[in-house]
């Protein structure tokens, strides 16, 4: 079962590279889901996980490269946004890898709910700009 479904009109920010990344994230994030909820070897919980790290990562600074080349002025914010997000997710990683975490529904609920507010609020605000 799907945690969180990509469709144009809650997710699409009419930016080509972006919707496409975002599409990965939201895959990635519901196979982890999937796997941590359905009693997957830890092995295959933690290479999903590293997974979906280093697809988010690549976005986050894909998304900053481009913002940059064009001067987008939200862009100070839009980073610190991302740096939570990734401190949060590198803390959970080092965690799960030392045995003293595990990544459960919560997890993925979090990792759910921050996308439905950062996509919408801060992703939509860059569309006119790179498409400029």
């Amino acid at each position: 079962m799907s945690l969180i479904t990509w469709t144009q009109e809650q997710f699409g920010t009419n930016v080509g590279f972006a919707d496409n990344e975002h599409k990965d994230i939201f895959a990635s994030l519901n196979k982890l889901y999937d796997l941590a909820t359905g009693g997957a070897d830890r092995s295959e919980i933690g290479a999903e996980l590293d997974n979906l790290i280093n697809i988010v990562v690549e976005h986050f600074a894909h998304e900053e490269r481009e913002m940059e080349a064009k001067g987008f002025g939200g862009l100070a914010a839009h980073k610190a946004e991302h740096d939570a997000l990734v401190s949060t997710c590198a803390d959970l990683q080092a965690k799960f890898k030392a045995g003293q975490a595990d990544v459960t529904e919560e997890t993925g609920a979090m990792v759910k709910s921050w996308l439905e507010n950062h996509i919408p609020t801060f992703d939509f605000a860059y569309s006119d700009a790179l498409n400029s």
